[in-house]
């Protein structure tokens, strides 16, 4: 078992920037994919960026490409989701997860077996 704990959402005007911290101690982390997920009420969970275990593949969803920066720090087992000019849209609650595997940078909730409890993020308009 995996113990995955995200930080640093909160509220944000419009435009402003948060930065996600994710935390999964022990060697697990650092030899797998991780990635960071979204989820906004009554709505299925949607994949927003993913790093490989050294940095080589990284995702975003198309609707984050430019404003947001995925970054890890497998010496910390942190991984980071830097989220700039932020929208409205960007309501949602974070969630970060462990893959299963560490070859490509997955975008699938089933490619993942380990996550957080979630931590919210609230753009202001």
């Amino acid at each position: 078992q995996v113990h995955v704990v995200e930080s640093g959402g909160g509220l944000v005007q419009a435009g402003g920037s948060l930065r996600l911290s994710c935390s999964a101690p022990g060697p697990t982390m650092s030899s797998r994919t991780m990635g960071w997920f979204r989820q906004t009420p009554g709505k299925e969970r949607e994949f927003v960026a993913a790093i490989t275990w050294n940095s080589d593949d990284i995702s975003y969803t198309d609707s984050v490409k430019g404003r947001f920066t995925i970054s890890r720090d497998n010496a910390k087992n942190e991984v980071y989701l830097q989220m700039n000019s932020l929208r409205p849209e960007d309501k949602a609650v974070y969630y970060c997860a462990v893959a299963k595997f560490r070859i490509n940078a997955y975008s699938a909730t089933e490619q993942y077996d380990y996550w957080g409890q979630g931590t919210q993020v609230t753009v202001s308009s």
